[in-house]
This record gives structure tokens, C-alpha cells and sequence, in this order.
């Protein structure tokens, strides 16, 4: 993708980046509410371990999601950078910075989720433990799961008031656009701060993702329908190129 490239056609970057947005929402929604929500029983490992293993292809099914979920976010986040980078270069490349992170740490995490069904597969060198030992074993990992991915939140919500911020700024996507971005950032930080230091609120504010839902969803389809104002764009790019 080059600088030439983009400058004839931001709008259609923006859609592409609008359609991976799309298809993070989708593997991340699958993975997250009909697969690991479905199958996790809190507080009961016999009956999560079960789930688990009546339904092993589905529950791999959501491992695979949540791969192509990170694949489009890398893909995305270069988007939203070149997208965004005439409004302030800096901020665009701290924005990328913290979504880097928060992908690295997901992409490792999601071997917790994988362990889960690796620990109950039955495998010979797994007989030194009782079964209920690896019961344990298997929701002590997806615990560590949870707790994995409210680390990469806390990384995903400084990019998302970092990208609320630019959008805000910009002139050719809406403030609004910006406002609940940066909203939806606050919102992650507060759910995973919560987890972290009073875990046993963490269901009752698990709603708080609500809005950062709303505002990525809003994102998405903005991206997709309308783009960006590309007279604008050039103009802000423009304006950029010339003060480096």
C-alpha cells in the first residue's frame, strides 16, 4: 500500500478497512458468546470439561476465529494509520503502537483457550493426573484466558481513545465518530481494571462493554457506507506532507 495509492482512493481503504472490522466483530462475537460463554461453566469444572469435549470441533472452531480476528486487526490497524496519520503523525504511530501489543498479547493468550481442550484430550502422558486434576487444570487456563485478554484490553483502550482522539480532530469522519471511540476506550479500561482489582464485580460490569461495542459497530459501518470525505482527506494530507 502506497502513499500514491491511498491519495487516489482513501475512500475504498477506508471500506476495506471497514470490511475487516466487519469480520473482527464476527470472529470475535463467535468466539467470545457462542463458543466460550456457551461452554464455560464458572465455578464447575466437571461440567465445563464436558462441554468442552462434546463439542471439541466447535470449540477449536472458536480457537481459528479468534486467529482471523488478529489477522484482520493487523491488516486494520494499518488502514486506520494511513487513514488517520495526516491529522498528527505521532499520535497515529502511538495508536498503532498499543494495538500492536494488545494483538501480541491476544495472539499468545489464545493458546489458554487452546490448552483447555489439549488438557482434557485424554493423551497417554497426561495419566499422571486424576481427572479432576485436569478438570482443574483445564478451568484454571481459561481463567488465565479471561484474565490474558483484560490485559490486551487495558492496550486496546488507549488506542481506542488514541483513534477517538484523531477521528475528533479529523475533518473527514464525524466527531461523533471520535467521541464514542474514545468512550468505548474508557469503557475497556474500566472493565479490565475492575477484573484485575475487584474480580468478583467483574460480571456486573461486564455491560459497561456495551457502549465500546456500539461505538466499534458504529466505526464499522461508517467505514463501510460512507468512507471518508475524500476532498477533506487529500486536503488534511496535503497539509501534513507539507509541514514534514
Amino acid at each position: 500500500m502506497t502513499p500514491s495509492a491511498i491519495e487516489t482512493s482513501p475512500r475504498t481503504y477506508a471500506r476495506i478497512g471497514g470490511l475487516f472490522y466487519l469480520i473482527i466483530i464476527v470472529a470475535g462475537g463467535f468466539a467470545e458468546l457462542f463458543v466460550r460463554s456457551k461452554f464455560i461453566v464458572p465455578g464447575n469444572a466437571a461440567a465445563t470439561a464436558q462441554n468442552i469435549m462434546a463439542s471439541e470441533a466447535l470449540w477449536r472452531t472458536g480457537f481459528a476465529a479468534t486467529l482471523v480476528m488478529l489477522v484482520c486487526a493487523v491488516a486494520l490497524l494499518l488502514i486506520l494509520y494511513v487513514l488517520l496519520r495526516p491529522v498528527n503523525r505521532n499520535i497515529a504511530l502511538l495508536a498503532v503502537f498499543f494495538n500492536l501489543v494488545s494483538i501480541s498479547i491476544e495472539g499468545i493468550n489464545d493458546l489458554l483457550h487452546l490448552a483447555a481442550v489439549l488438557i482434557l484430550s485424554g493423551a497417554d502422558y497426561l495419566k499422571a493426573f486424576a481427572p479432576g486434576q485436569l478438570q482443574a487444570l483445564a478451568l484454571l487456563s481459561l481463567k488465565l484466558f479471561d484474565n490474558g485478554y483484560g490485559i490486551s484490553l487495558v492496550f486496546f483502550g488507549f488506542f481506542c481513545i488514541c483513534t477517538g482522539y484523531l477521528i475528533f480532530k479529523s475533518t473527514f469522519l464525524p466527531q461523533l465518530l471520535g467521541v464514542l471511540m474514545a468512550i468505548a476506550g474508557l469503557c475497556y479500561l474500566t472493565n479490565s481494571f475492575v477484573l484485575f482489582l475487584a474480580p468478583r464485580l467483574a460480571h456486573q460490569f461486564f455491560y459497561i462493554l456495551m457502549p465500546a461495542g456500539a461505538a466499534e459497530l458504529s466505526l464499522t459501518l461508517w467505514l463501510l457506507v460512507k468512507g471518508v470525505n475524500v476532498q477533506r482527506w487529500k486536503h488534511a494530507n496535503a497539509a501534513g506532507a507539507s509541514i514534514t
